[in-house]
């Protein structure tokens, strides 16, 4: 096993994505926010993908094993053939894989409870108004871990809630804790899809940060050779980080 923050073969004046765990089938890095796994249609303009910039670091192929939307940070499993890539993605589809997220949410949600609710299919990330008979069943568990009051005026009050939130999904539906936080009317802040945009432009505002707060921390999987326990995990990205701090979050 081999972990570091940098890796010596990245090409100098390139992008580093940190390396948090390395071996000879499979490797993870902690994805930061604003870049897309691989090439989609979603955005045809970009030019910097995890895939390329990994694959210039290590001087090999990867293969992404699943996929974090652009905005969301934190683990990001990938393989280095091709086998072992399918062998993971079956493990994902199997709902073999234990994912743990964390978000900055509007309002307070319950202390715990799980949400399930079926999803339509979305087709790059678009709902194409799918009939009902092609929703597929999604479910997400979640706790509530600490809470907070901004001094953004709400429709009755001088205040806006919000809360940091724990998530387990337990299906890998597209845009799943998204979707699933939007439905419960707790929306992720800094969510431009499922979000208040006049809410996330006054939390930018107030806090500097304007990203989208969601983040894989953990992913824990049987390692695809071998089955070994794999236990990922990814610290908060600073900027994250930092604004958890500034609302007394002592994570």
């Amino acid at each position: 096993m081999k972990r570091s923050a940098v890796d010596a073969d990245a090409p100098a004046g390139a992008t580093v994505l940190e390396i948090l765990y390395r071996d000879e089938d499979v490797v993870a890095v902690h994805k930061p926010p604003g870049l897309m796994v691989h090439r989609s249609e979603l955005d045809r303009r970009e030019t910097r993908f995890v895939v390329q910039l990994l694959r210039a670091q290590l001087g090999r192929h990867v293969f992404p094993a699943h996929r974090l939307d652009r905005g969301t940070s934190g683990v990001l499993l990938l393989a280095f053939d091709a086998r072992t890539a399918a062998r993971l993605g079956q493990a994902f589809e199997s709902r073999a894989v234990d994912k743990r997220y964390l978000a900055v949410v509007r309002g307070w949600p319950e202390p715990a409870g799980s949400i399930e609710h079926s999803l339509r299919r979305l087709e790059d990330g678009k709902d194409r108004g799918d009939p009902d008979s092609l929703r597929q069943d999604a479910c997400t568990d979640y706790r509530r871990l600490a809470c907070a009051e901004v001094p953004i005026p709400s429709r009755h009050h001088d205040t806006t809630r919000v809360a940091l939130v724990e998530l387990h999904p337990r299906t890998g539906r597209q845009h799943q804790v998204r979707r699933h936080l939007k439905h419960i009317s707790h929306p992720v802040l800094g969510d431009a899809t499922y979000g208040k945009g006049p809410l996330n432009r006054a939390f930018a505002e107030l806090t500097g940060t304007g990203r989208l707060l969601l983040a894989c921390a953990d992913l824990h999987l049987a390692h695809p050779v071998g089955g070994r326990p794999l236990r990922l995990h990814a610290p908060l990205e600073p900027a994250f980080a930092a604004l958890c701090a500034k609302l007394g979050w002592n994570l």
